[in-house]
């Protein structure tokens, strides 16, 4: 903090130093080791399947995989944009069921009590074993059945994320608002909900990548071969895994990237919780 000098006022201005965001080099010291790991396990792979000579049908290479890949783009870009149409449906749902569900469950005692309990043991079931039931509810061959498998993934983190954010708020500031006669809508907009934020969006780059997973998975038991669930399940078939990896590889970018927006989002919507404060020495 800077005190700028000013005789006209009694105590002198108080200014305090601009928040700054990580530089240039500070996001590559932060971005490098993730990197070195990933394309060291890359080259690392390749050398393996080289070295002991390993069979194209029981693990391709990294290069052979990006080759098949490059060749069948259009055929892959065709299921990817199917599938992500599922994930993005899917997080639409769960998500704007968790954020009403949690939000009417920190709203009254009784329920969070009563319901709490059942959400986080509910969180631990293996979800994803429904999908073939959620196949048959909603149909075999349409998006709607995988969208709510992930949106049966998404629901529960966002819920639970979604009631401990909004209990978060400091109970000092609650009383504070209460003693200027704020009413609990003004509490609930002006403080919960800003409290809450953080939580959320940490859930919700969880969730981004759990619908990736959900969508995908869904597609394992029965969807269109325009699909990627359905795309790496039939070349796995033939034993053709370089094109089935090639499918993995999109469904990996597609989770990544989803998760990236979210990051993005919340930089944007919640800068106080990501900022990074840089004072002066």
């Amino acid at each position: 903090m800077t005190v700028a000098a000013g005789g006209s006022s009694a105590g002198g201005a108080i200014a305090t130093a601009p928040f700054r965001g990580p530089t240039a080099a500070e996001r590559l010291r932060e971005w490098a080791p993730a990197a070195g790991v990933f394309f060291g396990a890359l080259a690392a792979w390749e050398v393996l399947v080289r070295v002991f000579q390993i069979k194209q049908f029981i693990l391709p290479s990294p290069v052979a995989i990006a080759a098949s890949w490059w060749t069948n783009l259009p055929e892959l870009s065709s299921a990817a944009g199917y599938t992500l149409g599922e994930v993005l449906g899917g997080l639409a749902i769960g998500v704007s069921a968790g954020l009403i569900a949690g939000a009417l469950t920190a709203r009254w005692v009784a329920v969070r009590e009563s319901v709490m309990p059942f959400a986080i043991a509910a969180n631990s079931i293996p979800i994803l074993a429904f999908a073939p039931i959620f196949n048959i509810w909603f149909g075999l061959d349409t998006q709607l059945s995988k969208m709510m498998v992930a949106a049966a993934l998404c629901f529960f983190p966002i819920m639970i994320n979604t009631v401990r954010g909004l209990l978060s708020a400091p109970a000092p500031a609650v009383e504070l608002l209460r003693s200027y006669a704020a009413s609990d809508r003004d509490i609930f907009l002006k403080l919960r909900i800003p409290s809450a934020v953080p939580y959320v969006f940490t859930a919700l780059r969880v969730s981004a990548t759990l619908a990736t997973i959900g969508a995908v998975i869904g597609e394992y038991f029965g969807a269109p071969k325009a699909s990627l669930g359905q795309y790496i399940v039939t070349y796995t078939s033939y034993l053709n895994f370089e094109r089935s990896w090639g499918a993995i590889v999109f469904a990996c970018a597609m989770g990544i990237g989803l998760y990236m927006i979210m990051v993005l989002l919340e930089r944007l919507v919640a800068p106080w919780a990501t900022e990074r404060v840089s004072l002066p020495a």
